[in-house]
């Protein structure tokens, strides 16, 4: 991505990037597939490992695990981490416009030494 203001939504980059179900709908039929792969691969390779990442290795909860585990538990966690890769790129791109920091706690560090300890 190179513009940021490219899309209206954030919450478009995920299709963007190929982060949604492919669909094949023909008459009654209606059959919902594995994601659709298009846009940088790169780019998808890189945020389905961070989202692995956050729902097994990173032990900070945040909303945004505790969302993905929600899924896990509901489905499996191929598709769970799909969906945490997807909201990541949209968190991603609504703090690139709006240029703030994301924090896995609600409060944010008030100093550097607060910064230093998280």
């Amino acid at each position: 991505m190179d513009d940021p203001d490219r899309f209206p939504r954030s919450r478009d980059v995920g299709a963007w990037l190929g982060l949604t179900p492919r669909r094949w709908q023909s008459g009654k039929t209606d059959i919902v597939g594995r994601i659709t792969k298009a846009g940088d691969a790169r780019v998808r390779v890189m945020l389905f490992e961070a989202a692995a990442s956050i729902l097994g290795r990173v032990r900070v909860m945040s909303p945004l695990k505790a969302w993905g585990l929600r899924i896990a538990k509901r489905t499996c966690m191929k598709k769970a981490i799909v969906a945490v890769s997807r909201k990541l790129a949209t968190i991603l791109l609504a703090m690139w416009k709006s240029g703030t920091a994301f924090w896995a706690k609600n409060n944010p560090p008030a100093s550097a030494k607060d910064f230093a300890a998280a």
